[in-house]
């Protein structure tokens, strides 16, 4: 039997596999589809891969069925997504809906504080504010702090992502934007990108501690953000999904960053609570800026270095600290 702390680690590793297959949008994007915009990118990456995992969800509850029949298959029916849709209860389509409302939330919103105050201001904001967010609203509804130690590795890791972003040469005077060029509703908008994956996080969780398995949640959830943004994508400029490298870069994008990364992530967020694997899904920047060096051949700074360094000591913090024991009849 697995103890309560390889389990929490296993968990992590999941969700840190996660935030690097997250990681290499920004490199797709720039190898395959330069041309394409953000909004049509991002709807297409949740239509398509939306669509896959709702597909996948079936298949998998089908096949259960199919593997272990009589009482076997009964019960295992009952977390899967066919069996939730004759017979969810109304608190469950509530956290189905929450969650999909934030996946399709975050598109606009990111991409909104991004375009209002630049990449550095607007990643470092929406980045940073969702493990904190994230946090206290596990710290509300599920009446658990997430612990000393998880606010020391997040504001470690925050200050890497602000080191990364070049967040830190704005506020010394040293970047290109000046704080008043700086706009409320780009902060705002970042805020809410925050609180939208602060949102799909926390409810993910729920529906899993309610017995749904990773495939179920993911499908149920993600299908309804790919109905959510459909539209969103039919109203976007499509020509670069004509090309034959912008295809290659879509089916990246649902296969990889979506489909494969969100199930790593829901079977990670079993184990552990959402504040923690929120914080861990910072690995994200860390990859796309090691992507950008290496595959993009971008320029190496003192500043970047600096940000690896806090980013990476802030995430194994967090990693490497001891698992919380059981109570009994607690289950992870």
């Amino acid at each position: 039997m697995t103890s309560p702390g390889g389990r929490g680690r296993a968990s992590a590793i999941l969700i840190i596999g996660a935030a690097v297959c997250f990681g290499t949008t920004g490199t797709a994007q720039a190898l395959g589809a330069p041309a394409a915009s953000a909004v049509s990118l991002g709807a297409a990456r949740i239509v398509f891969g939306g669509a896959l995992l709702a597909l996948f969800a079936l298949f998998a509850a089908r096949s259960g069925a199919r593997s272990h029949p009589g009482s076997t298959a009964q019960r295992q029916a009952r977390t899967s997504l066919l069996a939730r849709l004759h017979a969810v209860r109304p608190v469950e389509w509530m956290l189905v809906a929450i969650g999909a409302i934030g996946v399709a939330v975050y598109q606009p919103t990111f991409f909104t504080g991004t375009s209002q105050n630049g990449v550095a201001v607007g990643t470092l904001v929406a980045l940073g504010s969702a493990p904190v967010i994230t946090g206290l609203l596990e710290w509300l509804v599920r009446r658990r702090a997430p612990g000393v130690r998880w606010a020391v590795a997040t504001a470690i890791a925050a200050l890497g992502v602000a080191t990364l972003s070049g967040a830190l040469s704005l506020l010394f005077g040293s970047g290109t934007t000046t704080p008043s060029t700086i706009t409320a509703l780009g902060i705002l908008a970042s805020l809410g990108a925050g609180a939208s994956y602060a949102l799909y996080a926390l409810s993910s969780k729920a529906l899993l501690d309610r017995g749904w398995t990773p495939s179920a949640t993911m499908g149920a959830t993600f299908g309804a953000a790919a109905v959510i943004m459909t539209p969103v994508l039919l109203g976007s400029d499509l020509a670069w999904l004509a090309t034959s490298s912008g295809g290659l870069t879509a089916l990246w994008l649902a296969v990889v960053t979506t489909a494969l990364a969100y199930t790593l992530f829901a079977r990670g967020l079993r184990g552990i609570p959402a504040s923690q694997a929120s914080t861990l899904t910072l690995v994200e920047p860390l990859t796309a800026t090691l992507l950008g060096l290496v595959v993009l051949h971008e320029q190496f700074t003192t500043s970047i270095a600096a940000g690896l360094v806090l980013l990476a000591a802030g995430l194994a913090v967090l990693a490497l600290s001891p698992q919380p024991k059981l109570r009994a009849g607690q289950s992870l």
